[in-house]
């Protein structure tokens, strides 16, 4: 066996002689069988029905790589750098799709309103509002399909529907203009008078951090804080 010199041996993450190419590919691949762990789970029904359309997998589906609009890419495993060793570009626009679609797979629950439940309906005007507004969803007979949410404020999405708290009334309007959104709750006097200090009544209201108690529900030492240091919540706590 013979050696020759100045011959380096490949390392495991070296950069290779050339940058990956850039031109867009135009011979399809096909993408690998999934692996068990890829597979969406086996739905079930009580009755035995047909459960639908084939489940879901997060194998990869299609012949070629591309990016969310379908721009085709040479591969996945390069950022855009300032030459061979030098840092990251920001205008490496697969690298912040790539890095923005990961930090979206896990959607936390919403801050407040998280327990609620929703209808679809249909709103009809009576036509009292036409005198003072053009809309023309509240035109005399005239029929609006609505999506509606109602909700607690302070509880998990796990929490009780019969929790002593305020209750949230949301609602689409899904009107020849577009969507209208009505927002709302149902106690007339807000917490506070200014929106600067949302952060703070929440982190109040909500339950403790470390021990998440008590749920649901406002009886706690910082929101009494809350309410009898900022007497514009007084209104509400009444």
């Amino acid at each position: 066996m013979t050696f020759q010199k100045n011959t380096p041996t490949p390392a495991p993450g070296r950069p290779g002689a050339r940058p990956p190419s850039l031109e867009e590919p135009t011979r399809p691949t096909g993408p690998l069988p999934p692996a068990p762990d890829q597979q969406g789970a086996q739905p079930r029904t009580a009755t035995g029905a047909d459960p639908g359309p084939d489940r879901t997998t997060t194998a990869q589906q299609g012949a070629f790589l591309t990016t969310s609009q379908g721009a085709r890419l040479r591969d996945t495993d390069h950022s855009l750098k300032a030459g061979r060793r030098g840092p990251v570009l920001l205008q490496d626009h697969h690298l912040r799709e790539k890095i923005t679609h990961f930090d979206h797979e896990r959607i936390p629950e919403r801050v407040v309103h998280a327990r609620g439940a929703a209808a679809h309906g249909v709103f009809e005007g009576y036509g009292t509002a036409t005198s003072v507004c053009r809309a023309g969803f509240l035109a005399q007979g005239k029929r609006t399909e609505v999506f509606t949410r109602f909700s607690t404020v302070v509880g998990s999405r796990g929490s009780m529907d019969t929790a002593r708290d305020t209750r949230g009334f949301a609602t689409k309007f899904f009107t020849d203009e577009g969507t209208f959104d009505l927002v709302a709750n149902n106690i007339p006097v807000f917490f506070i008078q200014d929106g600067i200090k949302f952060p703070d009544i929440v982190h109040a209201a909500k339950p403790h951090p470390d021990r998440e108690i008590p749920q649901a529900q406002s009886a706690h030492d910082t929101f009494w804080d809350f309410v009898s240091l900022h007497t514009e919540a007084q209104h509400h706590t009444l």
